[in-house]
């Protein structure tokens, strides 16, 4: 039975006559006729009792009739979700994210624009460190991810910065820098300063990053900073700083986390070191609502460029 057969026994039931409905189709009546006689063989009953002016349903074709208009609803709602897919105005978009990289306002805003733009679009949402990420959107279970520093760039990934922000010191409230911060209007932590002390690092041990350009910048100035701790996640961090093990660099927007228990300064000589916020795609990715999210991810951030 195939979907040209159910149109026309419904086109035959709704005008009680073969020719009409033939005329309705756009097809010749001896065809037609055949058709109907085929679908009533096919189904074992008979749909139609015929008499000179026409046709009139029987029980069973008063009960096809219904089955036979629910399942053209039914192809014809699927046909409409199938075109939505199509054009990339459903399906689902599978995102990964950084702790920090969602600390940032823009992403939020990002995520709320998407979802009034495609609002028939499945979004699944995964937070997972840098490495984490960009495996799993090597690997194919995500579409496409936002962090910080890239930690590795395997083949296939593109990456691209859309932002950037500066880098803050965070340590204990009641740290002496922190003291003598406050006292003298928060003025810059120099590098110096910072590796007399513990440092946390978040990263995977002997990883790129954030936190490798922190190592190396003061390895360039001929300092030796002390790890400490070296975590995976940036919230991990921030609760370890907050418990008076050490001190630690953090995006800017990040300022405001357990702001009871850290203090966020400036880095007085850090260079060029800065937090970027990194998109990160499949160069072949043929999701269309991966393709419409990165695309209004680039909208935005050309919008914000000094976010």
């Amino acid at each position: 039975m195939d979907i040209r057969a159910l149109r026309y026994f419904v086109a035959v039931a709704g005008t009680g006559h073969m020719t009409r409905a033939a005329e309705q189709l756009g097809i010749q009546q001896p065809p037609l006729s055949q058709q109907i006689k085929a679908l009533e063989r096919e189904l074992g009953v008979l749909l139609f009792k015929r008499h000179p002016r026409g046709v009139a349903l029987t029980d069973a074709g008063r009960l096809f009739q219904v089955e036979a208009l629910r399942m053209l609803q039914d192809m014809d709602a699927m046909k409409q979700r199938m075109a939505r897919v199509a054009n990339g105005q459903a399906g689902t978009l599978a995102v990964g994210f950084t702790s920090s990289a969602a600390a940032h306002r823009f992403m939020p805003e990002a995520l709320r624009a998407f979802r009034r733009a495609h609002p028939d679009v499945e979004l699944q949402l995964r937070e997972d460190n840098a490495a984490e990420v960009t495996e799993a959107l090597a690997a194919g279970r995500l579409h496409c991810g936002l962090l910080r520093v890239p930690v590795a760039r395997p083949e296939g990934l593109l990456f691209e910065t859309l932002l950037r922000e500066p880098v803050l010191v965070a340590m204990p409230s009641d740290h002496r820098f922190a003291v003598a911060a406050g006292k003298k209007s928060s003025r810059p932590l120099p590098l110096s300063k910072l590796c007399e002390e513990g440092i946390i690092l978040v990263r995977r041990p002997g990883a790129p990053g954030l936190y490798a350009e922190l190592l190396a910048l003061c390895h360039a100035k001929g300092l030796r900073p002390r790890v400490v701790a070296e975590v995976d996640r940036m919230m991990t961090n921030l609760n370890l700083v907050a418990a008076g093990v050490g001190l630690s660099v953090v995006p800017a927007s990040m300022t405001g986390v357990h702001a009871h228990a850290i203090a966020y300064t400036r880095l007085a000589d850090g260079g060029q070191l800065d937090a970027p916020l990194t998109l990160v795609s499949r160069a072949e990715e043929d999701n269309l609502p991966a393709q419409h999210f990165a695309a209004l991810l680039r909208k935005l951030a050309a919008k914000n460029p000094g976010s």
